[in-house]
């Protein structure tokens, strides 16, 4: 019996990373590789797709948001609901960490997906007793 491939969370900061070129993104670049090929699982909210989706049409238009979109559609992502549940648990992550209620829904979802949360944002910190953490940069 083998073992489950390693299971990772993508938060806005680390998408944005990779969609901007930024530090992180070869890291990101490798697990997508990887997930194409079954060697892991990569996970987005469709909350932190939200968030980097209004990001960029703030700056930079919203043809370009419906870019990145499309773009994020054909990458070998699981993009996850944001269920009743995953509001609760989001809700809960917010009302006892210093973070985001944005971050809070790739902290839940990791936790429920048991996968490691893929990061630059330092607001991250505040939840590396409960969650792994995996600092991009």
């Amino acid at each position: 019996m083998s073992a489950e491939p390693p299971r990772f969370m993508l938060d806005s900061f680390a998408l944005l990373a990779f969609l901007q070129g930024e530090a992180g993104m070869a890291r990101i670049k490798a697990l997508l590789i990887a997930a194409e090929q079954d060697e892991c699982q990569v996970y987005l909210s469709w909350i932190n797709l939200g968030e980097v989706l209004y990001t960029t049409e703030r700056g930079k238009g919203l043809r370009r948001a419906q870019e990145v979109l499309a773009r994020v559609q054909t990458l070998p992502v699981q993009l996850l609901e944001a269920t009743s549940q995953a509001v609760l648990d989001a809700a809960h992550i917010k009302a006892t960490h210093r973070l985001s209620f944005a971050d809070a829904f790739a902290v839940a979802a990791a936790l429920d997906e048991n996968a490691i949360i893929l990061t630059g944002d330092p607001e991250f910190e505040s939840v590396e007793q409960i969650v792994m953490v995996e600092w991009l940069g």
